[in-house]
């Protein structure tokens, strides 16, 4: 991505998650009470991923499962995980979990728009090209967001989960991310962004 689009993309990203933050903070405000009445634990999970340049990042998103969720299980969630809460399960669905990231964007550390960012247990497996997924910014959502937005299910029905998603959910991903890189600009982010809500409502 030239100097310019990326200008123009965070200029986006900046206009866009101010906005949101302040239009969202009386749904943002609702979600973080009904997390708190439903089950112990903080409003938000927070979780180091990997972003551009290889950096580490903290994510946010409002917390829908148990406290120490990934002490008592995979990192990946599989169909009906019994350590999702009621909350959660809501959230998950229609992916309000993910608001929060608006923080990240406006901070910096993400885009609207980009590769999802992946935990540095499955970083480390990508090979070269895959690696080229780390030249841009993450993103709230991308291509693979909407190709697999039943993800949790399609796990649920993997007789094994973990190799099902890093042989074949993953690399089909980062192909996904990788066509997205090679076409970046603002218009093909504005049509994600679009398609995402559309698949959300």
């Amino acid at each position: 991505m030239n100097t310019f689009n990326k200008v123009v993309k965070r200029i986006f990203d900046l206009i866009c998650s101010t906005l949101g933050l302040i239009v969202l903070s009386p749904i943002l405000i609702v979600i973080a009470i009904r997390i708190k009445t439903d089950s112990d634990g903080p409003v938000f999970f927070k979780q180091i991923r990997i972003g551009e340049k290889n950096k580490e990042f903290e994510i946010l998103k409002f917390r829908t499962m148990v406290v120490d969720a990934e002490k008592l299980g995979r990192q990946i969630t599989v169909g009906n995980d019994s350590r999702i809460t009621k909350i959660g399960a809501f959230l998950r669905k229609y992916k309000l979990d993910e608001l929060p990231q608006l923080i990240n964007v406006f901070k910096g550390d993400m885009s609207l728009v980009g590769p999802r960012p992946e935990v540095p247990r499955y970083v480390k497996m990508y090979n070269e090209e895959q690696r080229r997924v780390l030249e841009v910014k993450p993103g709230i959502t991308d291509l693979a967001s909407i190709r697999y937005r039943d993800e949790n299910d399609l796990l649920g029905e993997a007789e094994n989960p973990d190799d099902f998603y890093i042989n074949t959910i993953m690399p089909d991903k980062l192909a996904l991310n990788l066509e997205y890189i090679n076409k970046n600009n603002i218009f093909l982010d504005i049509y994600i962004i679009l398609k995402t809500i559309v698949k959300c409502i």
